[in-house]
């Protein structure tokens, strides 16, 4: 299953990589006259409401997503698992302020935060990127810092240090053996969750704004056609679910 899933995030990826560039068609050009056309050899998944190619948009529309939920995750990650291991090296001060700074942060839901910056600048590219990171970075700190305080109070640690390695050794042979795959399942539950993030902002309007090909802005556009047209509607929560289903999958055991 675990092969399964992996192939799944390859052909997504992949989709969103090359499909704009494959499919080369403007995911706005508009042609009234074939509004709602069944799917054909020319487009694949047919036409929507103002006569846009439902493949371009949606290649389009797999490439933000996923491009700006690997950022927003990038983004998280990276500070949070640096500050956690501030935290658990050095104690103290430090420790106490940047736990106290992730409480208060965690005490705020990750999609009010979002909410309430998208506020500022409906319909752009940042409050999303912006609040989505905010909400992702405390998982990292919490976790490494809690599983480094560990490791450096361990027997191995001390006797590493006792021997007269830096911290560089005690990081690259103790420290990221046990914290790489703790951190590689964060990543993958938070890429999941910045994409659904997206698409459901998207979806109840607070998000991104059409025209912008995004997953959830399409579905709310193709909603009042599910009767006439269902595989529009059907296309971004195929592409959708099967992210997430890879995502899911790809974290099993070989079987």
């Amino acid at each position: 299953m675990k092969r399964f899933g992996v192939i799944l995030l390859l052909a997504t990826g992949a989709f969103g990589l090359l499909g704009p560039w494959l499919v080369g068609i403007d995911p706005a050009r508009q042609t009234l006259s074939r509004f709602l056309e069944a799917p054909s050899l020319a487009h694949p998944l047919g036409l929507d409401h103002l006569g846009r190619s439902m493949l371009a948009r949606l290649a389009y529309g797999a490439q933000l997503s996923l491009s700006m939920a690997v950022v927003s995750v990038l983004s998280a990650a990276v500070p949070g698992t640096v500050l956690g291991l501030l935290a658990a090296w050095r104690g103290g001060w430090l420790d106490r302020g940047l736990s106290a700074l992730a409480d208060a942060v965690l005490a705020l839901p990750g999609l009010l935060l979002v909410l309430l910056l998208a506020a500022f600048a409906p319909g752009q590219f940042w409050p999303l990127y912006v609040g989505i990171s905010l909400a992702l970075w405390v998982e990292y700190f919490r976790v490494t810092r809690s599983a480094a305080a560990l490791l450096l109070a361990g027997p191995q640690v001390e006797a590493s240090r006792l021997l007269g390695f830096g911290p560089l050794y005690i990081l690259r042979r103790h420290l990221a053996p046990a914290l790489l795959p703790r951190l590689a399942t964060l990543m993958r539950f938070g890429f999941g969750g910045a994409v659904l993030a997206m698409a459901a902002l998207g979806f109840i309007g607070v998000g991104l704004q059409p025209p912008t090909p995004e997953l959830g802005v399409m579905m709310i556009e193709l909603l009042p056609y599910y009767s006439e047209a269902p595989w529009l509607v059907g296309a971004p929560v195929a592409l959708l679910f099967f992210t997430m289903l890879g995502l899911m999958l790809s974290g099993g055991r070989h079987e």
